[in-house]
Protein backbone atom coordinates (compact mmCIF):
# COMPACT_ATOMS: atom_id res chain seq x y z
CA UNK A 1 0.00 0.00 0.00
CA UNK A 2 1.41 3.42 -0.94
CA UNK A 3 1.63 6.33 1.49
CA UNK A 4 -1.30 8.05 -0.22
CA UNK A 5 -3.40 4.89 -0.09
CA UNK A 6 -2.62 4.52 3.61
CA UNK A 7 -3.66 8.11 4.29
CA UNK A 8 -6.91 7.58 2.38
CA UNK A 9 -7.63 4.34 4.24
CA UNK A 10 -7.07 5.97 7.63
CA UNK A 11 -9.21 8.95 6.65
CA UNK A 12 -12.03 6.53 5.81
CA UNK A 13 -11.62 4.68 9.12
CA UNK A 14 -11.66 7.90 11.13
CA UNK A 15 -14.60 9.38 9.23
CA UNK A 16 -16.65 6.25 9.85
CA UNK A 17 -15.86 6.27 13.57
CA UNK A 18 -16.62 9.95 14.18
CA UNK A 19 -19.33 10.84 11.67
CA UNK A 20 -22.09 10.87 14.34
CA UNK A 21 -20.02 12.51 17.11
CA UNK A 22 -21.61 15.73 18.40
CA UNK A 23 -19.31 17.20 21.04
CA UNK A 24 -17.16 19.22 18.65
CA UNK A 25 -14.68 16.34 18.24
CA UNK A 26 -16.32 14.96 15.13
CA UNK A 27 -14.97 13.96 11.72
CA UNK A 28 -15.12 17.52 10.46
CA UNK A 29 -12.90 18.71 13.33
CA UNK A 30 -10.39 16.06 12.34
CA UNK A 31 -10.75 17.00 8.67
CA UNK A 32 -10.06 20.69 9.44
CA UNK A 33 -7.02 19.80 11.55
CA UNK A 34 -5.79 17.59 8.71
CA UNK A 35 -6.16 20.40 6.17
CA UNK A 36 -4.55 22.97 8.48
CA UNK A 37 -1.69 20.61 9.28
CA UNK A 38 -1.03 20.12 5.58
CA UNK A 39 -1.10 23.88 5.05
CA UNK A 40 1.30 24.57 7.90
CA UNK A 41 3.44 21.56 7.04
CA UNK A 42 3.99 22.90 3.54
CA UNK A 43 5.71 25.94 5.08
CA UNK A 44 8.07 23.86 7.24
CA UNK A 45 10.69 21.19 6.58
CA UNK A 46 8.62 18.20 7.67
CA UNK A 47 7.82 14.62 6.82
CA UNK A 48 4.34 15.35 5.52
CA UNK A 49 3.37 11.68 5.70
CA UNK A 50 3.86 11.73 9.49
CA UNK A 51 1.98 15.03 9.73
CA UNK A 52 -1.01 13.66 7.82
CA UNK A 53 -1.18 10.40 9.75
CA UNK A 54 -0.87 12.13 13.13
CA UNK A 55 -3.45 14.81 12.30
CA UNK A 56 -5.95 12.19 11.12
CA UNK A 57 -5.42 10.04 14.24
CA UNK A 58 -4.83 12.74 16.86
CA UNK A 59 -8.30 12.32 18.42
CA UNK A 60 -8.78 8.61 17.74
CA UNK A 61 -9.14 7.98 21.50
CA UNK A 62 -9.10 11.40 23.18
CA UNK A 63 -8.47 11.36 26.94
CA UNK A 64 -11.68 13.38 27.48
CA UNK A 65 -13.68 10.35 26.37
CA UNK A 66 -11.39 7.67 27.80
CA UNK A 67 -11.39 8.30 31.56
CA UNK A 68 -8.51 10.74 31.33
CA UNK A 69 -6.14 8.16 29.83
CA UNK A 70 -3.47 10.12 27.91
CA UNK A 71 -2.08 6.95 26.35
CA UNK A 72 -5.35 5.63 24.89
CA UNK A 73 -4.97 7.56 21.64
CA UNK A 74 -1.43 6.40 20.96
CA UNK A 75 -2.36 2.79 21.62
CA UNK A 76 -5.37 2.80 19.30
CA UNK A 77 -3.43 4.67 16.61
CA UNK A 78 -0.64 2.11 16.85
CA UNK A 79 -3.08 -0.74 16.35
CA UNK A 80 -4.57 0.89 13.26
CA UNK A 81 -1.17 1.65 11.76
CA UNK A 82 0.10 -1.86 12.44
CA UNK A 83 -2.95 -3.31 10.71
CA UNK A 84 -1.99 -1.30 7.62
CA UNK A 85 1.65 -2.42 7.76
CA UNK A 86 3.05 1.05 8.39
CA UNK A 87 6.74 0.87 9.23
CA UNK A 88 7.76 0.99 12.87
CA UNK A 89 9.69 4.27 12.82
CA UNK A 90 6.67 6.06 11.33
CA UNK A 91 4.37 4.53 13.94
CA UNK A 92 6.67 5.66 16.75
CA UNK A 93 6.76 9.20 15.38
CA UNK A 94 2.96 9.35 15.00
CA UNK A 95 2.13 7.89 18.41
CA UNK A 96 4.61 10.22 20.12
CA UNK A 97 2.74 13.17 18.60
CA UNK A 98 -0.66 11.81 19.64
CA UNK A 99 0.51 11.15 23.21
CA UNK A 100 1.68 14.75 23.61
CA UNK A 101 -0.63 16.86 21.44
CA UNK A 102 -3.26 17.76 24.05
CA UNK A 103 -3.52 20.90 26.14
CA UNK A 104 -3.32 19.92 29.81
CA UNK A 105 -3.86 23.14 31.75
CA UNK A 106 -2.55 26.71 31.89
CA UNK A 107 0.31 25.73 34.16
CA UNK A 108 1.39 22.66 32.19
CA UNK A 109 3.99 22.85 29.45
CA UNK A 110 3.29 20.60 26.46
CA UNK A 111 6.40 20.81 24.26
CA UNK A 112 6.70 18.78 21.09
CA UNK A 113 10.02 17.13 20.25
CA UNK A 114 9.53 16.99 16.49
CA UNK A 115 8.64 19.66 13.96
CA UNK A 116 5.90 17.33 12.72
CA UNK A 117 4.43 17.34 16.24
CA UNK A 118 4.59 21.12 16.41
CA UNK A 119 2.70 21.38 13.14
CA UNK A 120 -0.07 19.00 14.26
CA UNK A 121 -0.34 20.66 17.66
CA UNK A 122 -0.71 24.09 16.03
CA UNK A 123 -3.39 22.81 13.66
CA UNK A 124 -5.35 21.21 16.50
CA UNK A 125 -5.15 24.34 18.63
CA UNK A 126 -6.14 26.60 15.77
CA UNK A 127 -9.38 24.65 15.41
CA UNK A 128 -10.07 25.38 19.08
CA UNK A 129 -10.10 29.16 18.54
CA UNK A 130 -11.89 31.62 16.27
CA UNK A 131 -15.46 31.22 15.05
CA UNK A 132 -15.30 27.44 14.70
CA UNK A 133 -13.54 27.15 18.04
CA UNK A 134 -16.34 29.08 19.75
CA UNK A 135 -18.97 26.79 18.20
CA UNK A 136 -17.01 23.71 19.26
CA UNK A 137 -16.63 24.99 22.81
CA UNK A 138 -20.36 25.38 23.31
CA UNK A 139 -21.04 22.04 21.60
CA UNK A 140 -18.70 20.33 24.04
CA UNK A 141 -20.12 22.18 27.05
CA UNK A 142 -23.62 21.16 26.07
CA UNK A 143 -22.57 17.54 25.63
CA UNK A 144 -21.26 17.60 29.22
CA UNK A 145 -24.35 19.39 30.62
CA UNK A 146 -22.27 22.39 31.65
CA UNK A 147 -23.77 25.80 32.28
CA UNK A 148 -23.14 28.30 29.52
CA UNK A 149 -22.04 30.98 32.02
CA UNK A 150 -22.24 31.59 35.74
CA UNK A 151 -20.74 34.90 36.89
CA UNK A 152 -20.32 33.53 40.42
CA UNK A 153 -17.81 30.90 39.21
CA UNK A 154 -14.41 32.43 38.50
CA UNK A 155 -12.07 30.95 35.84
CA UNK A 156 -9.08 29.01 37.17
CA UNK A 157 -5.63 28.76 35.61
CA UNK A 158 -5.09 25.09 36.39
CA UNK A 159 -1.65 24.29 37.74
CA UNK A 160 -1.64 20.65 36.68
CA UNK A 161 -3.43 18.14 34.48
CA UNK A 162 -5.43 16.61 37.33
CA UNK A 163 -7.04 19.98 38.11
CA UNK A 164 -7.74 20.65 34.45
CA UNK A 165 -9.08 17.15 33.81
CA UNK A 166 -11.62 17.35 36.62
CA UNK A 167 -12.89 20.85 35.88
CA UNK A 168 -16.66 21.15 35.41
CA UNK A 169 -16.71 24.92 35.06
CA UNK A 170 -19.16 26.79 32.78
CA UNK A 171 -18.30 27.02 29.11
CA UNK A 172 -17.36 30.71 29.14
CA UNK A 173 -14.67 29.96 31.71
CA UNK A 174 -12.96 27.72 29.15
CA UNK A 175 -12.08 30.79 27.10
CA UNK A 176 -9.97 32.11 29.97
CA UNK A 177 -8.68 28.72 31.10
CA UNK A 178 -7.51 27.65 27.62
CA UNK A 179 -8.67 29.31 24.42
CA UNK A 180 -7.31 32.82 24.99
CA UNK A 181 -3.97 31.33 26.01
CA UNK A 182 -3.41 29.39 22.79
CA UNK A 183 -2.21 32.29 20.62
CA UNK A 184 0.97 32.51 22.68
CA UNK A 185 1.49 28.73 22.56
CA UNK A 186 1.75 28.33 18.81
CA UNK A 187 4.93 26.68 17.59
CA UNK A 188 5.26 27.68 13.94
CA UNK A 189 5.35 31.03 12.17
CA UNK A 190 2.29 30.11 10.11
CA UNK A 191 0.39 28.92 13.18
CA UNK A 192 1.17 32.15 14.99
CA UNK A 193 -0.01 34.25 12.06
CA UNK A 194 -3.31 32.37 11.66
CA UNK A 195 -3.94 32.55 15.41
CA UNK A 196 -3.89 36.36 15.51
CA UNK A 197 -7.20 36.93 13.68
CA UNK A 198 -8.89 34.01 15.42
CA UNK A 199 -7.81 35.32 18.82
CA UNK A 200 -9.13 38.80 18.05
CA UNK A 201 -12.44 37.31 16.93
CA UNK A 202 -12.83 35.57 20.29
CA UNK A 203 -12.08 38.80 22.15
CA UNK A 204 -14.76 40.61 20.13
CA UNK A 205 -17.20 37.78 20.72
CA UNK A 206 -16.67 37.86 24.49
CA UNK A 207 -17.13 41.62 24.59
CA UNK A 208 -20.47 41.23 22.78
CA UNK A 209 -21.46 38.28 24.96
CA UNK A 210 -20.97 40.17 28.21
CA UNK A 211 -22.68 43.29 26.87
CA UNK A 212 -25.71 41.20 25.95
CA UNK A 213 -25.57 39.37 29.29
CA UNK A 214 -25.86 42.68 31.12
CA UNK A 215 -28.50 44.05 28.71
CA UNK A 216 -26.12 46.63 27.27
CA UNK A 217 -26.31 45.49 23.66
Amino acid sequence: MSEQETIEEIAAIVEQKFKHEASGHDWWHIYRVWMLARRIGNTEKVNLYIVELASLLHDIADWKFNDGNLKAGGIEAQNILLSLNVEEKIILAVTSIIDNVSYKGAGVKTPMKSIEGKVVQDADRLDAIGAVGIARTFAYGGSKNRAMYDPTIIPVLHANFEEYKHSVAPTINHFYEKLLLLKERMNTATGKQIAIDRHHFMESYLEQFFNEWEGKA
